[in-house]
């Protein structure tokens, strides 16, 4: 294996290893909020699941419109 390949590799590797924490480190904060507006009594857990799966189903309905509109 070439040099410059390997190199490339270990780049992504890291790079990936990089998007693993900070995506650790995005849920953890976003646990953080909910856990907290939860404790203040701004929201329930139902709330916050209810909306996850409105902004889910929300989000599948535009990705068929888009691949229906691609021709795909």
């Amino acid at each position: 294996m070439k040099k410059s390949r390997l190199f490339a590799e270990v780049d992504l590797i890291s790079q990936i290893a990089d998007l693993k924490q900070i995506d650790y480190k995005n849920t953890l904060i976003l646990t953080a909020l909910i856990e907290l507006l939860v404790e203040k009594g701004l929201i329930s857990r139902t709330d916050v699941l209810h909306k996850a799966e409105v902004l889910d189903h929300e989000l599948e309905h535009q990705i068929e419109q888009q691949l229906t509109s691609s021709g795909h």
